[in-house]
């Protein structure tokens, strides 16, 4: 059974999903919450089961580890069953997609692009069916109505009388797909001055984490900052929305700019007991309570939804308010730290579409691979050492282009011998 090789395998298995060497003699409760569903993973996938039922894999995971799980799930030769909202991952290992909705499950040979476009032909197809038969009933309604007195006719009106019996309109199943409506209009546009950051240094607990950074953020900017280290990314986000003061350095935003923040943790904004639209009328000038409910009807809080206490909400709730306050604020540059973590697959598509739509500046830190390169124009990366890697272009391009390629290659390999 391969015994000899169990620990070199279980210490690779580790290795690819971003636990370090130095870290494998460790305890499980010395792990980190993160860290702890990372060696969960890993010993899901130790010795070659026959069937991998996985919910959610790719969360808690960086870029890199996703890559490395897609790699070794496309290399897997037994059977995977996933659940996923990460569209990127569900492209790249799934073969079928078994698409649970109007009360029955339906499989789909392909990945997730094609079970997409096949289930929006399928609804189409029903809507238009539908249609047809209402446009028929209504046209033999109509005959009826005209010459149901006419003797001559009325064997034809009998007639169509009973078509109409035969043609019911069938109810319609319904969807349990709901979709929010997420659209960030800013009061005002940018000016040319949008964020100066010059030489910010911040140590946390002793360890330094961001060391002399500088960034100048330009009037049509959709940054997604990628690289294994996500402390250095929150540190940043945290300090310029104002969170966290430098220990040196500074920054400052234009004239014209107005920013919002989404931050990773966000359990502090929910502590009190009261309801939605309490929350969220803390976050603006209006005391008109129809218009706040507007704003988390948007967000799938209808009807009494609205008035559920906050501290009692879902991850993906609590996510989906943030967003409506941040949509109320008017922001014409919004900062995103790890937006698509509690969200399903609907809202993922709903706020991927608001930002490639936004007019505006982003700054994100994300490990969804579609939402960064459908949503970004420009990559920054976090290099070991301190190291940054600065390019305009989409991220697809960014990991395929053959110049930052070898520029990675050679900072990871020197700091690997560095390291050593």
């Amino acid at each position: 059974m391969n015994g000899w090789e169990a620990e070199p395998e279980a210490a690779t298995l580790l290795a690819g999903l971003g636990i370090p060497e130095e870290m494998h003699d460790k305890l499980m409760k010395e792990l980190d919450g993160g860290d702890k569903v990372r060696v969960l993973l890993a010993q899901a996938l130790f010795g070659n089961p026959d069937i991998l039922l996985l919910d959610e894999p790719t969360n808690h995971l960086d870029l890199e580890s996703i890559t490395w799980l897609e790699d070794f799930l496309n290399h897997y030769s037994n059977t995977v069953i996933v659940v996923s909202h990460d569209r990127h991952f569900l492209n790249s290992v799934c073969t079928h997609i078994a698409d649970i909705d109007f009360g029955q499950i339906k499989l789909y040979a392909g990945n997730y692009d094609f079970w997409y476009m096949a289930s929006q032909l399928a609804a189409k197809q029903r809507k238009d069916e539908k249609k047809k038969r209402e446009d028929k009933i209504a046209e033999m309604k109509e005959f009826i109505q005209r010459f149901a007195s006419n003797a001559a006719k009325s064997k034809q009106a009998t007639s169509r009388k009973k078509v109409i019996e035969k043609l019911t309109l069938e109810e319609m199943p319904s969807t349990s797909r709901k979709f929010p409506y997420i659209s960030f209009k800013p009061e005002r546009e940018c000016g040319r001055n949008i964020l100066d950051i010059k030489n910010i240094s911040k140590s946390i607990d002793g360890v330094p984490v961001l060391k002399d950074f500088s960034l100048q953020v330009q009037n049509g900017d959709k940054i997604a900052f990628v690289g294994p280290d996500h402390l250095a990314k929150t540190t940043l986000f945290q300090i310029v929305s104002g969170e966290l003061k430098p220990d040196s350095g500074s920054y400052e935003w234009g004239l014209t700019i107005k920013p919002a923040y989404y931050p990773k943790d966000n359990s502090s904004y929910f502590t009190d007991k009261m309801n939605l639209v309490q929350w969220l009328q803390q976050f603006t000038t209006s005391d008109d309570e129809s218009y706040l409910r507007g704003f988390l009807g948007r967000m799938l809080f209808s009807g009494d939804e609205a008035l559920k206490s906050v501290n009692v909400l879902s991850g993906g709730e609590k996510v989906r308010c943030m967003l409506a306050k941040m949509m109320l604020s008017g922001a014409n540059t919004l900062i995103f730290d790890e937006p698509t973590n509690h969200l399903d697959l609907e809202s993922i598509q709903a706020l991927n579409t608001g930002l490639t739509e936004f007019t505006g500046v982003i700054l994100m830190n994300t490990h969804d691979h579609q939402f960064a390169d459908t949503v970004a124009n420009r990559i920054i990366e976090f290099c070991p050492e301190g190291k940054i890697i600065d390019k305009r272009m989409g991220f697809d391009e960014y990991l395929m282009s053959d110049d930052v390629k070898a520029l990675r290659d050679s900072m990871y390999h020197e700091h690997q011998r560095l390291s050593i």
